[in-house]
């Protein structure tokens, strides 16, 4: 896949704090942008079908419903 390039204008703290997550992560800044990107594209479920297949994504509980208090 070729990759598109952009210039980005960003706050220099956000893109300190990038850095340091990629670097937790073990990956680039623009790895780390990229994976934020695509997971923001995930959780919207804005990603093209093919990219956004069900076993590719990690239960995500911020979306789910919150548990029927009446239930427990």
């Amino acid at each position: 896949m070729a990759r598109k390039q952009y210039p980005l204008r960003i706050d220099p703290e956000v893109w300190a704090a990038v850095q340091r997550w990629a670097a937790d992560e073990m990956r680039s800044a623009n790895g780390q942008v990229e994976w934020i990107l695509r997971d923001a594209l995930r959780r919207a479920g804005r990603l093209p079908s093919a990219e956004n297949r069900a076993e590719d994504r990690p239960e995500d509980r911020s979306t789910s419903e919150p548990p029927d208090p009446d239930e427990t």
